[in-house]
């Protein structure tokens, strides 16, 4: 049990483990193609301003990183939170660069720029991605939050493992990925991620399978670098009002409906009793990240899913059957990106 809770805020966090911040570098895949000697950087996906991704970063910032690096898809969503940083702690320098997640042609094109501009990554943060959205499909054919959520964060991190290897120092390297208590409303449809190409699409079971698909990626990577005296967690962040939400916004009143009626259906299905969970600040929203990303406590548990900041009751969660559904994920992955990535 770690000693934080519902209430944890991410100032705490990193106040707490502020050592393991200073001077490190926050990656937000560059634009220019400068050579940082900074090292030890850590890299935020998704870090569009009004969502928890913006508010991981604003604590890091205040831990005094050497620099942020914050990779998001549209940079007007993203100089907002630059500027803010700037205002805040003008000590701590930032970057962006473009990643859309959905378009592997940016994911590759993302991680070479990280790869040309620095040593080591300490800390990769998987965060970014979207939410019960109409049915779309990737450039690559791909249904759109399998591709966002999931797949574009695969190839990402699979592409900097170089980097990766190189870094953690003394602590060990992590990387976090960003799931959800959602991951219950679907599972893998190995045999069809895409819906029947969209005949029988269902927003909440589609990003079920990508969250469940973040959490057997997280176990999956755990496993790999243990070797290397590394770190994996996922976690659900916990039920926060953000721009995520943009989709179910807009959505009728069945929809919402029914993505209440999947997650009781999947407690009861876990001798639970589904309620309606009490919703969180950005600050309590982005804590749980920040656990997974910086405290050591957790170390024990590599590979674990976090909720209100500390493992999970059911983690990983009991239906996903780990060692087969890892090695089945992992190959469907390569076969999505047209590479093998086993290292």
């Amino acid at each position: 049990m770690t000693r934080w809770t519902f209430n944890s805020n991410g100032d705490k966090v990193v106040e707490a483990f502020k050592d393991r911040v200073k001077g490190k570098t926050s990656k937000v895949l560059p634009i220019s193609l400068l050579k940082f000697e900074l090292i030890n950087p850590v890299v935020i996906t998704g870090p569009g301003i009004g969502g928890i991704g913006a508010e991981t970063a604003l604590s890091l910032a205040a831990g005094s990183p050497s620099l942020l690096i914050l990779a998001g898809r549209t940079e007007s969503k993203v100089s907002p939170l630059v500027a803010a940083i700037s205002a805040r702690y003008p000590s701590v320098s930032t970057k962006f660069v473009p990643l859309d997640l959905a378009s592997q042609a940016s994911v590759r094109a993302a991680a070479a720029t990280i790869s040309s501009s620095v040593e080591s990554i300490d800390i990769l943060i998987n965060n970014g991605g979207i939410m019960v959205c109409p049915y779309a499909k990737s450039e690559e054919g791909i249904e759109m939050q399998f591709a966002t959520n999931y797949v574009g964060h695969f190839l990402l991190t699979n592409l900097l493992v170089g980097k990766l290897l190189k870094g953690g120092g003394r602590e060990g390297v992590r990387v976090v990925n960003v799931s959800s208590s959602a991951h219950g409303s679907g599972v893998i449809r190995w045999d069809d991620v895409n819906f029947e190409d969209g005949k029988v699409y269902q927003p909440w079971e589609a990003y079920g399978q990508s969250k469940s698909a973040l959490i057997l990626f997280s176990h999956a990577l755990a496993t790999r670098l243990k070797k290397h005296g590394g770190f994996s967690f996922s976690l659900h962040p916990g039920s926060i009002s953000s721009g995520l939400q943009v989709h179910m916004m807009a959505a009728d009143k069945a929809l919402l409906e029914d993505g209440m009626a999947r997650a009781a259906a999947a407690e009861k299905a876990m001798g639970r009793e589904w309620k309606m969970p009490a919703k969180k600040t950005m600050q309590q929203g982005c804590s749980t990240t920040l656990i997974a990303a910086l405290d050591p406590s957790i170390e024990k548990d590599n590979g674990a899913y976090l909720d209100n900041g500390d493992i999970a009751a059911n983690s990983p969660p009991d239906y996903l059957s780990l060692l087969e559904s890892e090695h089945r994920l992992w190959k469907l992955s390569e076969e999505l990106v047209g590479e093998k990535l086993d290292w």
